[in-house]
């Protein structure tokens, strides 16, 4: 079955970018002028995924909000003459078809994920997770899509790390079988360097068979009462093939300030409002340290 849908997890607390994040969502906060969500719906849609559902939480009515019509102001920027900026907010809306439901307890990314067993309806589906942002230039999804349809099983994105950064992920046990591809023998999160079956981490981007909702019901809460999708994961591996699609490059981590800040850069540099003036100035600020 052809994967139509994608869910995008949004209802954590964002506590690496307080206190921004105290009263704004840290799915809100833009790169340049771009909601880092829209950045992450943008790309389910590039891949052929209009149907979206968004899993928030209480008091992230703004995510909501953003996807929505503004009359008001779409009527104020057009009597201003500023039917560009106009446009850019009516497109908002027409992106995708956008739904939301809330994850109402904090019980960890693999909860949330079961959330959106209803409006899967038994479907594939991908899951697309907000921190991880993808470089408009890779086709990553899209190429993990093509893996689905071709052997009809889950797909993770898998990219090398240093081994002394394995802890933050969860890490795969490959078993190669083309150069970009591997079958998943298992799975574990976040184990010391020490102890990792390899140094090929799951990122955030996913593509599922159904049956991840039955081993999501069958998964023990872990640390702190939280349900880790990435048990549920090599759970599914243990009863069917899952497959790791790897990359190279293009994936910033926006849930990390340096990533975040070299994720801004890069984009304002390739605009062209922007990447001339802005990549002289970076220019001129690199020298001026020097000579400090």
């Amino acid at each position: 079955m052809k994967v139509r849908k994608a869910v995008i997890p949004a209802a954590g607390l964002g506590t690496r970018f307080l206190p921004a994040t105290k009263a704004v969502p840290k799915e809100m906060l833009p790169l340049i002028d771009t909601p880092s969500i829209q950045l992450v719906v943008e790309e389910a849609v590039r891949a052929g995924l209009t149907d979206i559902l968004i899993i928030t939480a209480r008091d992230k009515g703004a995510i909501e909000d953003h996807f929505d019509r503004a009359p008001e102001l779409e009527a104020l920027l057009d009597a201003r003459g500023k039917f560009d900026e106009a446009k850019q907010v009516r497109e908002l809306s027409d992106l995708a078809q956008i739904h939301t439901v809330r994850q109402h307890e904090a019980l960890g990314l693999g909860h949330a994920v079961g959330v959106a067993e209803a409006h899967v309806s038994g479907e594939p589906f991908a899951v697309l997770l907000g921190d991880d942002l993808i470089h408009p230039s890779v086709p990553l999804l899209r190429e993990m899509l093509r893996v689905h349809e071709r052997y009809g099983r889950s797909v993770l994105a898998g990219l090398e790390v240093a081994r002394s950064e394995i802890s933050a992920y969860g890490a795969i046990e490959p078993e190669m079988i083309e150069e970009d591809l591997a079958r998943v023998r298992s799975v574990v999160e976040k184990p010391p360097a020490d102890e990792a079956p390899s140094n090929l981490a799951a990122i955030g981007r996913y593509v599922f068979t159904p049956e991840i909702f039955e081993a999501l019901r069958d998964t023990k809460p872990g640390h702190g009462g939280e349900i880790q999708l990435t048990d549920a994961i090599n759970s599914l591996a243990q009863e069917q093939a899952v497959y790791a699609y790897t990359f190279e490059a293009g994936r910033f981590d926006a849930g990390n300030k340096l990533d975040y800040l070299k994720a801004t850069v890069e984009l304002a540099i390739e605009r062209d409002d922007l990447g001339p003036a802005f990549s002289a100035w970076l220019a001129d600020f690199v020298q001026r340290r020097k000579l400090l």
